[in-house]
């Protein structure tokens, strides 16, 4: 089986592809650094979106998901943005924990697996 690896960089890539499955690294993010966890998830999941179509897949695809909040009493916010993303019906296994993330500012990382 091949596997192709997208945005291979030195340390990891933005994602991998075998087997029929879509591996994405951790999304952190990009542009709300810093803002509140639903501006940061919401800036997560439009990553998210991009890198699934790079994959070849989408959002309706996505068979687990690993979301961690540096505090869960934000868990709110966070499901906030993330049950206006999610399609109804189509919705990933999912797990959500509290964990320090790589750097201050960033207070959600969402990792997902989905069918290609």
């Amino acid at each position: 089986m091949s596997i192709k690896r997208i945005g291979a960089g030195n340390r990891m890539s933005k994602a991998v592809i075998h087997g029929g499955r879509a591996y994405l690294s951790g999304y952190v993010a990009e542009k709300t650094v810093g803002k509140s966890v639903k501006e940061q998830t919401n800036d997560i999941l439009a990553q998210i979106d991009a890198a699934l179509k790079e994959a070849g897949t989408d959002k309706t695809m996505i068979l687990k998901a690993n979301i961690w909040l540096t505090d869960i009493s934000t868990f709110a916010q966070m499901n906030e943005a993330w049950d206006a993303w999610v399609v109804a019906g189509q919705t990933p296994a999912r797990a959500t924990v509290e964990s320090k993330l790589a750097a201050p500012g960033l207070d959600v990382e969402i990792m997902v697996e989905a069918a290609v």
